[in-house]
C-alpha cells in the first residue's frame, strides 16, 4: 500500500492490530469511532476479541468498557460482546450479540441521548477514557486527520483520551477529504452558540486534530462499512410516506410551512425512512434542505434529482448500491453533504433554531400519545433511543412514524398505555401510520385518544375504543382515563399468548 500516513513522527508509531491491542489493558475505558456502522475501527476490534479469549481460557479476566458515536458493527460490538470482552457499553447499538448480552445483565448498558455523551464524559459523568480508537481516511504531513465516512463522537475522544491508535483504513476513498465540519464543543460556562443558521453553514475544519505524543499506535487496514440491505419499500410503507406528504401539504396551507421549500428535515434510517424520501420526491419538491444524523440511499437520490440541495448529517448509512453510487460520484456529492460532529448534528439549539421537522420511527404509542423506542415489551432493550429524543424534543414538528402492526399482526403499535416511555405526550405532535395522521397539537387527552385510535389497525380498533370508552365511565375517570388493572394487559397477553389479541 502507498503509504497514507504522512507524518513523519506518527509513521514510526505504524504497528499491526495484534500488537496494538496488547496496548489497552483489562478494565480499559475505551472510545471507538463508529456511527451506524459507517467509519468504525474494526481492526483492533477483532484482535481485541481474540485476545479477550484467549486471555479468558487461561482463566485470567479481560474486559472493557465501550463509548462510540452510535451503532457500530458486528466486527466491533459483535465479536467483542460474543469473546464477552464487555463489561459496560453506551449510547446506541443494534448488534445482536450486543443485545443479548445487555438484556441478559453480561453487559451494563447506559441509554444517553446522542447529543449528550460527549458533553457528559468530558463533564465526568463516566470513567475518564484511557483510550480512543479512531478511523480515518489518512493522515496528513501537518498531523491533521482525514475523517472517514461518519465523524459522531470522533474529536471528543481525541480530546478527552489519555491515549490515542488511529486506524488508516485503504477502503475509504481519499476524496472523502472536505466533506467534513468538525467542531469541538465547549462545557459550560464556557460553551460558546455555534453560529449556523442554514443547513449549508460551515463553521469548523475539514481536519480532525490530535496531539501526536498521545497517539500510541497507527494501524494501516482496509475494512468496509456495515453496510444496510434495505428491501424494497412495501405498500406499508409507501402509505406511510405519502401520509406524511399529505400531512406536510396541509402544513403548507395553513401557511405553518414555508411553501414548497418546508422547513429542514430530519428523517430516521430504514425502509419507512426511504419511503418519505421517495414520496417527497414523488410531490414534486425541489430544493429542499435536511438536517439528520444520516445519510441514507433514498437521500443520495433525492440529491442526485435536485429535490434536495444540502443535506447535513454525521454519518452515512448506505447499501453497497448507495456505497458504489457514492464512491462513484463523491465529488458531486460533496458539494451538496456535510459531515458534521454529532453534538453538532444533534445539537437541540441548532435543531430548535433551524425548525427542523422531526421524523422518527417507535415501537408502539399509546392512545394518549407517548412513544417507546426502546424496550420491548418494557423490558428487553431493542437499540436504545439514539438521536429521536435529540429531535422529537426540540424540532418545530415532532412526527414518529410506525406500521400499525408487527409480529404478522399479534403486535398492535398503537396500546392502551406502552410498557416503557420514552417520549412523553409533551413532546409527541403528530403520529403517522398507514391508516392516517393523528394531529396531537392542542387537544386534550381524551381528544388525543380518539385521534390515535383512528390511525390503528382495524383489528386493534374496536378493542382500543372499548378499552377507552370503559376508562372514561368510571366514576374518577380524570383527566387522563386509565383502567390501571388493564392498562399494560395487553403486553401480559402476548407474553402469555403470543399475541395481543383477545
Amino acid at each position: 500500500m502507498n503509504s497514507r500516513v504522512q507524518n513523519e513522527y506518527l509513521k514510526s508509531k505504524v504497528m499491526s492490530a495484534e500488537k496494538a491491542c496488547e496496548l489497552i489493558p483489562n478494565g480499559a475505558s475505551v472510545g471507538f469511532s463508529g456511527f451506524v456502522g459507517a467509519g468504525c475501527a474494526l481492526a483492533l476490534p477483532q484482535a481485541l476479541a481474540q485476545r479477550a479469549t484467549a486471555l479468558h481460557e487461561k482463566g485470567e479476566p479481560y474486559q472493557i468498557e465501550i463509548f462510540t458515536g452510535a451503532s457500530t458493527d458486528p466486527l466491533l460490538d459483535g465479536v467483542l460482546a460474543k469473546a464477552g470482552a464487555v463489561s459496560f457499553r453506551a449510547p446506541f447499538f443494534t448488534d445482536t450479540d450486543m443485545r443479548r448480552a445487555i438484556n441478559s445483565g453480561a453487559v451494563r448498558y447506559a441509554d444517553v441521548h446522542l447529543s449528550s455523551l460527549a458533553a457528559q464524559l468530558k463533564a465526568g459523568f463516566f470513567p475518564h477514557l484511557n483510550f480512543a480508537v479512531i478511523e480515518v481516511v489518512a493522515i496528513k504531513e501537518s498531523g491533521e486527520l482525514v475523517p472517514s465516512t461518519s465523524l459522531g463522537n470522533n474529536q471528543a475522544w481525541l480530546d478527552i483520551a489519555d491515549r490515542v491508535i488511529l486506524e488508516v483504513n485503504y477502503y475509504q476513498p481519499l476524496e472523502l477529504e472536505g466533506i467534513h465540519d468538525v467542531t469541538d464543543l465547549r462545557l459550560p460556562p464556557h460553551a460558546e452558540d455555534l453560529p449556523i443558521k442554514h443547513v449549508g453553514d460551515r463553521v469548523g475544519s475539514p481536519y480532525m486534530h490530535v496531539d501526536p505524543a498521545k497517539v500510541v499506535a497507527v494501524i494501516e487496514a482496509r475494512t468496509h462499512d456495515r453496510v444496510n440491505n434495505f428491501t424494497a419499500v412495501d405498500e406499508i410503507s409507501s402509505a406511510i410516506g405519502r401520509n406524511v406528504v399529505k400531512f406536510l401539504k396541509n402544513e403548507e396551507a395553513c401557511g405553518r410551512l414555508p411553501a414548497k421549500k418546508l422547513l429542514p428535515l430530519q428523517s430516521g434510517i430504514g425502509n419507512v425512512a426511504n419511503a418519505v424520501l421517495s414520496s417527497l420526491q414523488d410531490a414534486g419538491y425541489q430544493g429542499l434542505q435536511c438536517y439528520s444524523e444520516v445519510i441514507q440511499d433514498g437521500m443520495l437520490d433525492l440529491i442526485k434529482r435536485g429535490v434536495v440541495g444540502t443535506a447535513s448529517a454525521t454519518a452515512l448509512s448506505l447499501s453497497p448500491a448507495g456505497v458504489e453510487e457514492f464512491q462513484k460520484n463523491i465529488d458531486f456529492y460533496r458539494k451538496h453533504i456535510i459531515l458534521r460532529s454529532q453534538d453538532v448534528s444533534n445539537s437541540p439549539a441548532l435543531i430548535r433554531r433551524l425548525g427542523v421537522v422531526s421524523m422518527n420511527g417507535m415501537l408502539e404509542a399509546d392512545i394518549y400519545g407517548n412513544v417507546n423506542s426502546t424496550n420491548v415489551m418494557g423490558s428487553q432493550m431493542k437499540n436504545g433511543i439514539g438521536g429521536s429524543g435529540d429531535f422529537a424534543r426540540n424540532g418545530y414538528l415532532s412526527l414518529f412514524l410506525s406500521p400499525s402492526l408487527a409480529k404478522d399482526g399479534a403486535i398492535s403499535a398503537i396500546v392502551p398505555f406502552v410498557s416503557h416511555v420514552d417520549h412523553t405526550e409533551h413532546d409527541t405532535q403528530v403520529i403517522i401510520t398507514e391508516y392516517g395522521i393523528a394531529d396531537l397539537r392542542g387537544k386534550c387527552p381524551r381528544e388525543r385518544a380518539r385521534a390515535m385510535i383512528s390511525i390503528a389497525h382495524p383489528i386493534y380498533q374496536d378493542a382500543l375504543r372499548d378499552y377507552f370508552e370503559r376508562a372514561c365511565a368510571q366514576p374518577c375517570a380524570g383527566h387522563t382515563p386509565h383502567i390501571l388493572s388493564e392498562a399494560l394487559s395487553w403486553h401480559q397477553r402476548f407474553k402469555d399468548t403470543g399475541s395481543m389479541k383477545a
